[in-house]
């Protein structure tokens, strides 16, 4: 078990004794989300990789994991997820509870067994306390999946600019957002894929990223096996989506705009797709006065 003691504080297992012990399920999976205790040498935490500045997101293309292992894609934001249905950019957890546990045992990630992360929580006095206080148990890896899940749920954004201007203030929003709300369902086409509360309903789609080259990540297709879904990713929500470059699910994408100039005309950016999406094979010829109108809609999406 960690023990360090500084300034006369002792810290065991990611709790100091000046702090008071966890004593609802969310405050538990709020504390273990920012604990490093689950990774291998304990050197980063679920909110390494998910920056509660960024919208939960990260700013690096790929990031950054126990030993310097680097990610294979970028990684997503864990905000707005309390409807979702699907996780991972290849939809390969269909619950939080699933999605809490994978990163703990990903060698690019956390890179820790399940047996030895539940170990270190049970040797640790408070989180044993806690687990046991809120649970009735020690800690397990379904109370584990529970606790992180619980916390995600509560990550919920509905007062961005375009909620406000929804519930009838004219002015939460430019004149530009306005017209590009009217892009983003008619001439850009967005709605048919981002739709709903959350701007996504879990689709899984090739948006044209996968040309079997340079871009090979076959998405969903590695999962399924099925030479239909390769190149198939999920669909993001827009919710906070300013904050949360770069863009993609290989982050090649640095801006907004470029995201924008890439629907605008995907094969000027990535040559002889592979099971692109009959959805994006027609330029949409976009002015560039539309893209800022579509691109001030955008940011109006996120909140403070």
């Amino acid at each position: 078990m960690l023990v360090i003691i500084s300034l006369g504080i002792i810290i065991l297992g990611g709790f100091s004794t000046d702090k008071e012990i966890p004593s609802t399920e969310v405050e538990l999976g709020k504390t273990l989300f920012f604990d490093p205790i689950l990774s291998s040498d304990q050197s980063i935490s679920c909110a390494s990789c998910h920056k509660p500045e960024h919208g939960f997101a990260d700013t690096s293309t790929f990031s950054i994991g126990v030993n310097n292992k680097m990610t294979t894609r970028n990684t997503p934001s864990v905000k707005n997820v309390l409807s979702r249905s699907l996780f991972f950019w290849d939809g390969r957890a269909s619950t939080l509870e699933e999605q809490a546990l994978m990163p703990i045992t990903n060698p690019d990630e956390m890179n820790l067994p399940l047996e030895t992360a539940i170990r270190r929580l049970t040797e640790s006095k408070l989180y044993k306390k806690a687990f046991n206080d809120i649970y009735k148990r020690d800690p397990d890896e379904k109370t584990l999946a529970t606790a992180i899940s619980a916390y995600e749920r509560t990550l919920e954004s509905s007062y961005t600019p375009f909620d406000l201007y929804m519930e009838g203030n004219e002015d939460a929003i430019s004149e530009s957002a306005k017209k590009g709300r009217d892009i983003f369902v008619g001439k850009a086409n967005c709605f048919e894929c981002h739709f709903g509360p959350d701007f996504t309903q879990d689709e899984l789609l090739n948006i044209g990223i996968y040309n079997t080259k340079q871009f090979n990540d076959e998405g969903l297709g590695n999962i399924t096996k099925n030479q239909s879904d390769n190149g198939k990713f999920k669909v993001p929500s827009l919710r906070n989506v300013a904050k949360t470059a770069p863009y993609m699910h290989n982050g090649m994408f640095k801006t907004l705009r470029e995201v924008i100039n890439y629907y605008d005309n995907p094969e000027s950016v990535i040559h002889d797709p592979v099971n692109v999406s009959e959805r994006l094979t027609k330029p949409l010829k976009l002015t560039e006065v539309e893209k800022d109108d579509l691109e001030a809609f955008l940011i109006s999406l996120s909140d403070k």
